[in-house]
């Protein structure tokens, strides 16, 4: 169970200026006292085909929490445009605003964002050069994507994840051997019985339907690797989706 729980993020200044700050107003429920500060970070997704444009916007450490529900105000940096290919400057992209605790990443909101020109000339007369100074961003608030993740907290440790202690049942008598004894005869009877099918199968055999079988079992394992092809032939994921 998370200690932490985001109950709501108010983006407050949107529409806005490319080269405007971000600023969200983030509401959480801590159910426990922590002993270390909650780390919010914002990523600015540069490019929807290579993680080397991501840019980290802002950090902010948040702390110490009180138990309770909690809201404060999260304001980061805009992106730096020298950053960002030209090609996807005016171009749909995605911001992503997670929280970590004790360096371990336990919830990320992913946001689609749309950059384009301010007036209706430069949208359908873009300039050869990129007028960064007339974009405007627009946050798509309203659909967010939100991703949990489970970690560790104060409360919690590895010894949780293992099965509960069971001292009747270890301490129990071993019952090993009387188990054995009851196989044995099973298998000496299943043996006896195979053997007479084994004589009874010697006999009815069909040299040709043993060959048909074996080229029939070449045929599945040939369709088989054909469909790995396919498979491997696969459309990639949607752009995006991989950072959020």
């Amino acid at each position: 169970m998370s200690i932490v729980s985001l109950i709501n993020i108010n983006v407050l200044n949107n529409p806005a200026p490319f080269n405007a700050p971000y600023k969200f107003e983030i509401t959480f429920e801590c159910l426990e006292q922590l002993k270390q500060d909650l780390e919010w970070k914002l990523t600015y997704v540069g490019s929807s085909t290579s993680f080397e444009h991501d840019q980290e916007l802002d950090s902010l450490l948040v702390g110490p929490v009180p138990v309770g529900i909690n809201k404060f105000v999260f304001e980061a940096d805009p992106p730096s445009p020298d950053l960002i290919p030209v090609s996807e400057l005016v171009s749909v992209t995605v911001i992503l605003l997670s929280c970590s605790y004790n360096g371990k990443e336990f919830v990320r909101v992913g946001y689609y964002v749309n950059n384009e020109y301010d007036t209706e000339e430069l949208r359908e007369n873009p300039p050869s050069k990129v007028a960064v100074d007339h974009i405007v961003r627009n946050v798509l608030a309203e659909k967010p994507r939100v991703t949990r993740f489970n970690i560790v907290w104060d409360n919690e440790g590895p010894e949780e994840e293992f099965p509960p202690e069971q001292p009747e049942a270890d301490n129990a008598a071993d019952d090993e051997e009387q188990y054995g004894a009851e196989d044995e005869d099973d298998e000496d009877e299943d043996g006896d019985e195979e053997a007479e099918e084994e004589d009874e199968d010697v006999e009815m055999e069909d040299p040709d339907a043993k060959s048909a079988a074996i080229e029939e079992g070449e045929e599945d394992i040939e369709n088989s690797e054909d469909e790995d092809e396919e498979l491997d032939d696969a459309p990639p994921l949607v752009p995006f989706m991989q950072h959020v």
